[in-house]
């Protein structure tokens, strides 16, 4: 005999291929690498996420709680038993909204207009600050200005000019390796450029 959790994976697993990972003490379900449900022992919660989330409160879900010891987290997953037992058409649907909205804000997070610059090679949260305080404010950005350029906005904004290794960090950012792999010939390029009279 199948126990309640089964019922609920089994049910889960007709939207498509999926993972399993323990999470919240209870099963959580993946599409793409993406979370959208959480299967405990006796109950089964979807990820809510903009006007998903007024739909399942009208629907009379209630919220997922994870008690830990002392504290009790509140986190932005529904619970659908009921609408599982009671109205199956309707949790597919709201089934389905969930994958989509956890799959697209999964592509959001891990796309290019998210990346944050300390997420780049060599960079770190104090050259993210020093990198923002010139101006530039973001990965696109950095991209499009340069690393020389970047470089002199730095500068600029310091007052004074900076050891050139900061040069090489930048356009290693932008190549996507370590600085140190740059070739001799790359970094005297940069240099010839940071050297240019600027109109």
């Amino acid at each position: 005999m199948t126990s309640i959790k089964d019922d609920y994976l089994n049910y889960l697993a007709k939207f498509g291929p999926q993972e399993k990972r323990s999470m919240f003490g209870g099963t959580g379900v993946f599409i793409n690498s993406a979370m959208f449900a959480i299967v405990t022992p006796n109950s089964i919660y979807i990820r809510g996420g903009n006007d998903l989330d007024e739909k399942l409160i009208n629907a009379g879900c209630e919220k997922f709680r994870h008690i830990k010891k002392s504290k009790t987290a509140t986190v932005n997953y529904y619970e659908i038993k009921n609408l599982f037992l009671a109205a199956q058409s309707q949790c597919d649907q709201l089934v389905e909204q969930s994958i989509a909205f956890s799959c697209r804000d999964k592509t959001f997070k891990s796309s290019e207009s998210n990346r944050r610059l300390r997420d780049l090679p060599n960079m770190r949260l104090t050259l993210e600050r020093m990198v923002k305080k010139a101006g530039v404010l973001d990965v696109d950005t950095f991209f499009n200005v340069g690393a020389v350029n970047v470089f002199r906005r730095v500068c600029e904004h310091n007052g004074q000019e900076l050891d050139y290794k900061l040069l090489w960090i930048f356009a290693g950012a932008i190549h996507g390796g370590h600085w140190q792999l740059l070739s001799e010939d790359h970094k005297q390029q940069l240099l010839d450029e940071y050297h240019q009279p600027t109109h």
